[in-house]
């Protein structure tokens, strides 16, 4: 009990600490005004999630659906005449008449909208992630360092020319894989009666948060192992810094997340390119006064990567 006592404080001031970090959206409007084609990307973003995806839905919901029911209502009333319950079957017709119309609507138009939004807006974020730290290099903000510079300097000695290309690439197939088997395992866990909608939460959070931050331990060439150990080591500063990005996923309907997330993770991704979150939790540890320990966040996750691995014989020999 006195150890969990222990790292209740650190885990707290961090958490907080990291939920403000990501809450600093004036990051935002400092990063556009510096890149116009930073400033471009974040407009195409909210006009194709903010104004047509998720006004799409909108009218879906509000319009369409209303003036359905009110052509094919439900259920007979004294105001749309004697007439449309002459037949035991006229309701019946309507309400499938009406669910098919809906249907048609999903299939050809918000589905594939909604898988044009999600490839657009993937490739989008990563052009917004690279015009934010293009501006962080040109300004040389120190304030905005990868990590600390032993991290730095222990990245840099990544080998040059074909190796340095074949490791870099051979981590992108790592971390794609590790973080796709750890959002299967949050998915599962989400489901698990009493407690997994909290232990679902607290992992969305981080899962969003090393995503973030992700593009810009990329662009300071930061190794997987480094990260790993950065993120698992001071967990509770990202769980608190993707709190703000997970809450739509609880108050809102899963397409109507999807269109609120993909509107709200850019402004994360610059607010993330801002942070030094190394600087911030060395300036923390005397306001709580105890070391957060640390918590392996992907170990499941890991060794089920391994065992994929495993089943590729000479890939797991090239690394």
């Amino acid at each position: 009990m006195e150890s969990l006592a222990s790292q209740a404080k650190p885990a707290a001031v961090l958490w907080l600490a990291g939920f403000l970090q990501a809450a600093r959206l004036h990051r935002v409007v400092s990063f556009c005004a510096s890149s116009r084609p930073l400033s471009v990307r974040i407009s195409q973003c909210f006009l194709l999630n903010g104004f047509i995806y998720l006004g799409s839905l909108l009218t879906l919901k509000s319009v369409v659906i209303p003036i359905l029911s009110w052509i094919l209502p439900e259920e007979c009333s004294p105001l749309q005449g004697q007439h449309l319950c002459d037949r035991t079957v006229a309701v019946p017709t309507y309400s499938f008449l009406r669910s098919v119309l809906i249907q048609i609507f999903y299939v050809f138009w918000f589905y594939p909208l909604y898988i044009f939004s999600f490839v657009l807006s993937t490739l989008w974020y990563n052009d917004i992630a690279k015009h934010a730290l293009d501006v962080v290099k040109n300004k040389s903000l120190d304030a905005t360092k990868a990590l600390d510079a032993h991290t730095i300097s222990e990245s840099m000695e990544r080998p040059e020319g074909f190796d340095g290309v074949a490791i870099g690439i051979g981590e992108q197939v790592y971390s794609i894989l590790l973080l796709t088997i750890f959002f299967i395992e949050v998915t599962v866990i989400g489901y698990i009666p009493y407690f997994g909608k909290a232990m679902n939460f607290l992992l969305l959070s981080l899962m969003y948060a090393y995503y973030c931050f992700e593009y810009k331990w990329n662009f300071f060439a930061v190794s997987l192992n480094e990260r790993l150990d950065f993120f698992e080591s001071n967990w509770a500063f990202f769980a608190g810094f993707g709190s703000p990005c997970v809450l739509p996923i609880f108050f809102f309907s899963p397409l109507t997340s999807y269109g609120v997330m993909a509107v709200l993770y850019p402004l994360f991704v610059l607010t993330a390119a801002g942070t030094q979150a190394e600087k911030v939790i060395d300036q923390l540890k005397p306001s709580h006064g105890g070391k957060l320990q640390r918590i392996p966040v992907f170990f499941i996750a890991k060794r089920l990567t391994t065992q994929v691995l495993q089943l590729f014989p000479e890939v797991k020999k090239e690394q």
